[in-house]
């Protein structure tokens, strides 16, 4: 929601005003100099929406301000040029509403479209967050990445590095959301205060790294000719793509980091599959191009990828990983009841080649239990599960 600044306005009034924290108005409001601010500019006030209202007979500002639960002040701001002791019936004015529930709706098929529609509501709500494309998938779709926060700590969550495992971007999107109306709000969850997480981490997610794979198991071919006969003949013909793990070209995306990758090359398919085959060289694909690419830049302190299904947590890769990184794993362990494994014979993933390179933690988190895709139905456990990991990630 925007306002217009009128003399005297500062952020921090604004901030009282809609009992939204001052840090999160400023964030907002990047480009504004909060203390130079200029008459007539326009001002993000995040966790609010603007709808109209029609005046019935009997209305005044106070009452439409009572009966709503807004400052009377609120209304005044969001319309400077409505006369309020002349108001008409059947007349419009604008009123705030603030968010108090979410966006995302997780319970469904979690395609790329549904995906970038929530990321467009989210960052209308919340300017506070910050999204950019790191890059874009084989079929040319850009993959976001969402940061969140200011801290010195930066942790990294991505999901949906295999395509069938598309209810790990439900998760994290689910999160995200709560995460923000947590700060918007100024609600605990799980009895924690979500500020100081804002303040002294810098969150980041990419929710879908296959967001051609995803699309391909839950709505079948892309038009694409060339693709569209391509994944068909990868499949043996059928319709039916439950069982695809890979991007669109046939590549694994959790087999093609330089980490050890020339064991799976030798034990693994030889040629572009529905699962496992691990490139013709690493990183040979524009999503996991992308992926690395993101994480030297960022230098994050620890990431987590999502996957299923075992509800295990991969942690440890050569024994490179440092001491700290038990530690917290066993944290995840408390809050989830997922098993921790420290080595499995498995290379070249994400997971393994952040260890390698950094020697600083990293986990594959494995959710849920059962045959990938894994139903709609183990949504909630699987979220309230996750949903410890997830602050345990941010507090550690």
């Amino acid at each position: 929601m925007k306002v217009i600044i009128r003399s005297g306005d500062t952020l921090w009034y604004f901030s009282r005003l809609f009992n939204v924290t001052l840090r999160l108005v400023i964030d907002s409001n990047p480009s504004l100099n909060p203390n130079a601010l200029a008459v007539g500019s326009r001002v993000n006030i995040p966790g609010y929406i603007s709808e109209l209202y029609t005046i019935k007979s009997g209305d005044t500002f106070y009452k439409v301000s009572q009966v709503r639960k807004i400052p009377l002040d609120a209304l005044l701001l969001l319309n400077p040029d409505t006369n309020p002791t002349a108001l008409q019936v059947g007349q419009t004015i604008t009123v705030p509403v603030r968010i108090v529930s979410s966006v995302v709706n997780p319970k469904q098929g979690y395609t790329y479209s549904i995906m970038s529609e929530h990321l467009r509501s989210l960052n209308e709500i919340y300017p506070f967050i910050r999204q950019r494309s790191i890059g874009e998938s084989v079929l040319g779709k850009p993959i976001p990445e969402i940061q969140i926060g200011n801290g010195p700590k930066k942790v990294h969550f991505n999901a949906s590095f295999h395509a069938n495992e598309w209810i790990t971007t439900s998760v994290v999107m689910n999160f995200l959301n709560d995460y923000l109306l947590a700060l918007t709000n100024q609600w605990a969850i799980r009895g924690l205060d979500m500020s100081p997480f804002y303040d002294g981490v810098t969150l980041s997610i990419v929710p879908m790294v296959d967001p051609d794979g995803v699309d391909l198991v839950l709505e079948g071919p892309p038009e694409n000719e060339y693709f569209h006969d391509y994944v068909l003949e990868l499949n043996n013909w059928s319709y039916d793509f439950s069982g695809w793990k890979a991007n669109i070209r046939g590549v694994d995306l959790n087999n093609q980091f330089p980490a050890q990758w020339w064991v799976e090359e030798a034990r693994k398919p030889q040629n572009p599959a529905p699962r496992d085959y691990p490139g013709e060289k690493p990183l040979s694909e524009p999503e996991t191009i992308a992926m690395a690419e993101l994480t030297q830049q960022e230098d994050f302190d620890w990431v987590l990828a999502f996957h299923t299904q075992g509800e295990v947590i991969y942690w440890g890769y050569e024994g490179l990983e440092p001491p700290y990184a038990e530690t917290i794993v066993e944290e995840f362990e408390r809050v989830s009841g997922y098993e921790p494994i420290r080595f499995v014979d498995s290379y070249a993933g994400f997971k393994d080649w952040f260890i390698q390179e950094w020697q600083r933690p990293g986990y594959t988190v494995e959710l849920g239990e059962g045959v990938n895709p894994l139903p709609l139905s183990q949504y909630d456990e699987i979220y309230e599960e996750t949903l410890g990991i997830m602050l345990a990630s941010l507090y550690m």
